[in-house]
C-alpha cells in the first residue's frame, strides 16, 4: 500500500480534572516499528487504548489502511489487523496454552487443529511453544510468547507492544526482537512502548514523545542517544543517580539457609538461599519473573514465616515473627504489586500513607489515628518524589502505574528504614522517575540502610548494586560484586550457573 498504514489526527481524551490526550496526531507506516515515549502519565496508555477500541476519543479521527477507523471494543480492532501485547499478561496459570490462546479468539478451531498452528507460527518466528504446556509451567518469557503468538494467529496489519521487556533475560530480548525484525521485513508495523532506551535506539525506527497529554517531538532514535530522548521527553536535563562511596558497615540483613514453601500451586519455594547485606551496601538480586522474587520478599516482609534463625535483623532473630513486628525493628519492604498488594486501590493516598507508616511515622496514638499528621505524611511524600495527583485524598486507583509506584517506593523511603528490600522498584516508571527512586536508594545506602534491590531490569540493578546475585528456581547465586560483571554472565547466572561455570565466561 501507499501512504501510512496508521493516520491519527487530532486525537483527544478528557477526564474529570486532566486531559488524557490533548489533539494529538502522528503516522505510522507499512513496516515501520514506531516507538511511543513519555513520562508516567504523558498519556501513552489512553492513547494505545484508543487504537485497540478500549477507549473512545472525545476528539479526533483514524485512518487504518486507507479507510476510517473508529473502533468500539477490541473485537473491531483485531477485525481490522490491529493487535496487542499488553504489559500485564491476561492468561489462565490452570488452563494450557491452546486453551488460552482459544480464548482470545472469535470463533476457533479445533483443539488439535489450533494446537498445530501454534506450534508451526511460534516455530516460523523463531518462539518455540508446546500448546499442551500449563501455562501455569511456563516462565515469564514463555508467557510472553503465548502473547504474542494468539496476536501473530490473526496475522496483523498493526502489533501494538506496551513493555515487552520488562520480564525477560538478555538472551530472550535478542530472541524476541529477531522476531520484530522478521515481522518488519515481512511489512507488519509495530507501535513499541518501553522506557528501556537503548532498545528503543536499536529496535525502532522512528519515535513520536509525549509530554502531558501532547506531541511535543519526534526524533530517529538511531541518530539520537538515549540521553536526548529522556530530556525531550521530560523537557529539561535529566540528571544520573549519584552514588556517595562509603565502606560497608556491620551486617544487617542475614539468611541462613532460608527455605520456605511458597503457598500458590503455581509459585516457586524458596531453596537454601544465605545471604548477608551490610550497612551502606545495595545489593541487587536479578532473575525472571516468576524464580521466586515474589516468595523472597514475603519471607523478608514476614507474610511468610519460617523456622527461627533463617531471617536475622540486626543480630536479632526475626524468622518467625510477623509484618508488622519486622516493621517497628526497622525492615521495610515494597512489593512488585502495585494495586493490591503495596497499595490498597480504593483507598486515598492518606490512608495508604497510614497503613504502613502508623507506628514508624507515629501516626496513631492510644488506639486513635491523627488524620493530620498522616495527611502531612503523604503530602511530603508527593512533594519529594513529585507524584502527579490533584491532592492526598485521591484514590490509588485514580493514580498512572508509574505515579503509584513513586508514592508507594517513597513511603517506605521516607520511613528511614534499617533495611529496605523492594521488588521491581522502577517498574513501568519513565526515565526521570527512575532515576529519582534510584537517587531515594542510594541516599538510604549511604545513611547506613542495607538495601536489597530484587529487579529484571538489568541496567537498573547495574546503576544501584554494589554486590550482584540471581534467583533461578527459587536458588540464589553466588554474591559477587558488581563491577566488572558482564551481561554474558549475567546471563548465565539468571539461567542457573553458578561459581566457575560464570568466572570461566
Amino acid at each position: 500500500m501507499t501512504g501510512p498504514l496508521l493516520s491519527i489526527r487530532g486525537l483527544t481524551k478528557a477526564y474529570p480534572g486532566v486531559v488524557a490526550n490533548d489533539d494529538v496526531s502522528f503516522d505510522i507506516q507499512p513496516g515501520e516499528v514506531h516507538a511511543l515515549l513519555g513520562e508516567n502519565g504523558a498519556g501513552k496508555s489512553t492513547l494505545v487504548k484508543m487504537i485497540y477500541g478500549l477507549v473512545k476519543p472525545d476528539q479526533g479521527e483514524m485512518v487504518l489502511g486507507g479507510s476510517a477507523y473508529a473502533p468500539g471494543q477490541p473485537q473491531e480492532a483485531r477485525a481490522r489487523g490491529v493487535a496487542m501485547v499488553f504489559q500485564h499478561f491476561s492468561l489462565f496459570d490452570a488452563l494450557n496454552v491452546a486453551e488460552n490462546v482459544a480464548l482470545g479468539m472469535a470463533e476457533p478451531p479445533k483443539t488439535n487443529e489450533l494446537a498445530e498452528r501454534i506450534r508451526t507460527v511460534s516455530e516460523q518466528y523463531g518462539l518455540p511453544l508446546d500448546p499442551w504446556k500449563l501455562v501455569g509451567d511456563l516462565s515469564a518469557g514463555e508467557r510472553q510468547r503465548v502473547e504474542i503468538v494468539r496476536c501473530l494467529l490473526q496475522d496483523p496489519k498493526l502489533l501494538i507492544m506496551d513493555e515487552p521487556t520488562s520480564v525477560l533475560t538478555p538472551q530472550e530480548v535478542e530472541i524476541l526482537f529477531a522476531t520484530l525484525r522478521k515481522l518488519k521485513d515481512e511489512g507488519t508495523s509495530i507501535l513499541y512502548i518501553s522506557h528501556k532506551l537503548e532498545e528503543i535506539r536499536s529496535l525502532c525506527d522512528e519515535a513520536t514523545i509525549l509530554r502531558l497529554g501532547r506531541k511535543v517531538g519526534t526524533c530517529t532514535p538511531r541518530e539520537v542517544t538515549a540521553a536526548q530522548m529522556a530530556e525531550m521527553m521530560v523537557g529539561s536535563e535529566l540528571h544520573r543517580p549519584e552514588r556517595t562511596p562509603a565502606a560497608p558497615g556491620a551486617v544487617r540483613l542475614a539468611l541462613n539457609d532460608l527455605s520456605v514453601a511458597s503457598p500458590g500451586q503455581f509459585g516457586t519455594s524458596l531453596k537454601n538461599i544465605t545471604l548477608e547485606v551490610r550497612a551502606g551496601e545495595v545489593l541487587g538480586l536479578a532473575g525472571v519473573a516468576g524464580n521466586g522474587q515474589d516468595e523472597l520478599l514475603a519471607a523478608l516482609s514476614g507474610e511468610l514465616t519460617c523456622k527461627a534463625g533463617m531471617v536475622v535483623l540486626d543480630g536479632r532473630e526475626i524468622g518467625t515473627a510477623g509484618p508488622g513486628q519486622r516493621r517497628s525493628l526497622g525492615l521495610l519492604t515494597a512489593p512488585e504489586e502495585r494495586l493490591g498488594h503495596a497499595a490498597a486501590p480504593d483507598m486515598s493516598l492518606t490512608e495508604n500513607a497510614l497503613l504502613t507508616g502508623a507506628e514508624r511515622e507515629g501516626l496513631m496514638a492510644n488506639g486513635f489515628l491523627k488524620w493530620s499528621k498522616a495527611r502531612d505524611f503523604a503530602a511530603r511524600i508527593i512533594e519529594r518524589f513529585d507524584v502527579r495527583t490533584p491532592g492526598t485524598e485521591t484514590a490509588a486507583r485514580a493514580l498512572s502505574g508509574g505515579n503509584l509506584q513513586k508514592f508507594v517506593i517513597g513511603r517506605e523511603v521516607m520511613q528511614r528504614p534499617e533495611v529496605l528490600v523492594v521488588n521491581q522498584p522502577t517498574w513501568g516508571v519513565d526515565a526521570a522517575a527512575a532515576a529519582t527512586i534510584r537517587q531515594a536508594l542510594l541516599d538510604l545506602a549511604a545513611g547506613g540502610t542495607a538495601v536489597v534491590v530484587i529487579s529484571q531490569d538489568l541496567d537498573e540493578l547495574m546503576e544501584v548494586s554494589d554486590n550482584f546475585g540471581a534467583l533461578n528456581e527459587g536458588r540464589l547465586s553466588e554474591i559477587l560484586p558488581a563491577t566488572g560483571l558482564t551481561m554474558e554472565q549475567i546471563g548465565l547466572m539468571m539461567g542457573g550457573a553458578h561459581g566457575m561455570e560464570v568466572a570461566h565466561v
